[in-house]
């Protein structure tokens, strides 16, 4: 591609000017090359935009003058923050400066509506993403783990407790508590947007107590949420998977965005999961008082 003066030559378009049809062929184009390519087609990317809260309006694809296809950039809003996501490039369009003026106008856009604390996650190792992000102010908050399990894995019976399976209404309740500062993808809008959500009650025999809520979605369990009331998290985790996965022996499951601090983090290895890579958690600014619980 020729050198080309993003300032002057590039378009920024809504994402609203879009279908999803287009918008994923786009967004394919940029991950190619990555290590996780992470494609979608049009269906899976309206559920991402409804799911995350991903504004069609001020996210924004990048093209030239005469129409050739550079880039894409999501913006995610909610009340007092911002969410950064699914920044790409074309491989064959990169290093012009593409994905600074993708970053720097969604950053613009959201600080005229007033909101100046902005979120993002980058896959570690990813270099060029994560100097970009630095350059831009933000710094890191911490590591976060996506996590898998397959259905072949074994599984014990479960602890004795009693145990309160919980339908879609009752867990959108549970999706509404606090459980401090989450990531984006783990944080209540993002499960009371989520089909298909159900929860588990449970309290042991010492007292120790907590809930998980859950998607199922085909044959994967994914998107878990996890509090525990009473008792040492990591117990009550532990004992609120072996529930889980005693009732769903045969699905596979997949969970992202894990802290490394999450005290309940040490359940899922005990219940043989592995990682299968990480991202770094990223912020700008300073985070609303709401989420400083």
């Amino acid at each position: 591609m020729p050198p080309l003066d993003p300032k002057t030559a590039v378009q920024l378009i809504p994402v609203s000017q879009f279908t999803d049809e287009q918008l994923a062929a786009i967004y394919n184009r940029t991950r190619v090359d990555y290590l996780m390519p992470m494609q979608m087609d049009a269906a899976r990317l309206g559920e991402y935009i409804k799911t995350y809260d991903v504004s069609r309006e001020h996210s924004m694809v990048a093209r030239t003058s005469g129409g050739e296809m550079l880039g894409v950039n999501m913006l995610g809003l909610r009340t007092g923050r911002a969410w950064l996501t699914r920044l790409g490039v074309i491989p064959n369009t990169r290093r012009h400066g593409v994905g600074k003026l993708l970053m720097e106008s969604l950053m613009q856009r959201t600080l005229d509506l007033s909101i100046s604390f902005f979120m993002l996650e980058v896959i570690k190792n990813n270099i060029p993403a994560h100097q970009l992000f630095l350059n831009l102010g933000f710094y890191e908050v911490g590591e976060l783990l996506i996590l898998r399990r397959s259905p072949l894995t074994q599984v014990v019976d479960p602890i004795p407790a009693d145990a309160l399976w919980l339908d879609h209404s009752e867990a959108l309740v549970l999706a509404g508590l606090d459980r401090g500062t989450q990531p984006w993808t783990n944080q209540s809008e993002t499960l009371s947007n989520t089909s298909e959500l159900s929860g588990l009650r449970l309290t042991l025999a010492d007292g120790s107590r907590g809930w998980l809520a859950y998607q199922r979605r085909d044959s994967m369990l994914t998107r878990f949420a996890f509090k525990t009331e009473a008792g040492d998290p990591a117990a009550v985790a532990y004992a609120l998977l072996l529930h889980v996965h005693s009732r769903y022996p045969h699905l596979d499951t997949q969970v992202e965005n894990i802290r490394l601090n999450d005290p309940h983090l040490p359940a899922f290895y005990r219940m043989g999961y592995v990682e299968a890579f990480r991202r770094i958690e990223m912020w700008h600014g300073t985070p609303p008082s709401a989420m400083q619980k």
